[in-house]
């Protein structure tokens, strides 16, 4: 006899929820109790719902499961930074980061199992895309995080980035839905300026977010501010050029009124340049923006090297000069392979 795949509940929305309690014999008020015990209050098995009746909750494990994420493993940075290895459910394993600072814990989720973007300075972007992350998948990652930094630092979680592995626009629904457990009054209650979405740059999805009223910031990976170096070093910018994100960051910022980020890192004698420089500033100027020069963080697929000290500053002192607003950021967690570009699950298999 074949066996019947039970279906994770909290792939259900809250009418489907409550049309199932309903048609079995249940009042639908209980509907509301299951979804505030999955997304309030985090609950990982049908056991944590202490307010439904015994009976109640066998017959939710007969029918339904849930596959929360859980660690694999975790590594502590001397900074503080601790990288986080997630085994999803059927076996696979994604990064995230805890990055805590005198003012802030910020988490560094991913949003896709490996990359297809193939970007030649990023370690994820070497691996095979295995599969999109659910958003339950992906809440998950933003609740364990914020365990660990109650637990190991007493603080609150106070930002996240979805700048983990994969490409966030590519899983644009299972992003879009996992940003509204996090922030929505059901969910975790966050406040929606506190999330950032960092894209490489797909113009289509771009103003597909200014469409659906995004109300997270939109972080742009630009790297280089003239397509034939950004070819280079993001084949997606062969398909989607400077020129169409221009036009869709115009149509974003008329619909959204939100200003956008740039990321930009610099590569020693690549684009680090004063006449880079004043590419990047041509380029902050098509929408409201800031920018965040990142130090390289090297990995072992690629040759590239962070700037030199003096030139980093003479480029960040340049665009100042211009009137952008400019941070420089410094890497984290550089010493475990947890800063920005070198998630690749170093050292660990996938059981799946």
């Amino acid at each position: 006899m074949a066996v019947v795949k039970k279906k994770d509940i909290r792939s259900l929305k809250p009418d489907e929820l409550k049309k199932v309690f309903v048609e079995n014999g249940e009042k639908a008020f209980r509907a509301k109790q299951v979804h505030e015990w999955l997304w309030k209050k985090s609950a990982r098995t049908f056991d944590e719902m202490t307010n439904l009746s015994k009976d109640l909750r066998e017959w939710l494990k007969e029918q339904f499961v849930i596959n929360p994420v859980t660690i694999a493993n975790q590594q502590k940075s001397n900074d503080g930074t601790i990288k986080i290895g997630f085994k999803l459910h059927d076996g696979h394993l994604v990064e995230g980061v805890l990055i805590p600072t005198s003012k802030r814990i910020t988490a560094c989720i991913s949003s896709q199992v490996g990359c297809s973007l193939s970007c030649a300075f990023c370690a994820t972007g070497f691996l095979d895309r295995k599969r999109n992350i659910e958003a339950a998948e992906i809440y998950d990652q933003v609740v364990l995080i914020r365990q660990l930094a109650e637990e190991l630092y007493d603080r609150p979680l106070t930002n996240i980035v979805y700048m983990g592995m994969g490409e966030p626009l590519l899983n644009y629904s299972h992003v879009f839905k996992s940003a509204e457990y996090v922030t929505a009054e059901y969910g975790l209650n966050m406040a929606s300026k506190r999330i950032t979405v960092s894209t490489a740059g797909i113009p289509k999805m771009i103003k597909k977010l200014a469409d659906d009223d995004a109300k997270f910031n939109l972080a742009l990976s630009l790297h280089a501010a003239n397509d034939e170096k950004r070819d280079k070093i993001m084949p997606i910018n062969e398909s989607n050029t400077l020129e169409a994100l221009a036009d869709s960051l115009k149509y974003y910022y008329e619909k959204t009124k939100m200003m956008v980020t740039y990321e930009y890192i610099v590569f020693n004698n690549f684009n680090d340049s004063l006449e880079d420089a004043e590419e990047l500033y041509q380029f902050t100027k098509v929408v409201p923006s800031k920018v965040n020069i990142i130090e390289y963080n090297p990995i072992d697929q690629a040759d590239f090297v962070n700037t030199e000290e003096d030139k980093l500053d003479k480029f960040a002192a340049y665009l100042e000069r211009k009137g952008v607003n400019v941070n420089v950021r410094r890497s984290r967690g550089k010493d475990i392979d947890a800063a920005c570009g070198q998630l690749a699950n170093k050292g660990h298999k996938e059981t799946a």
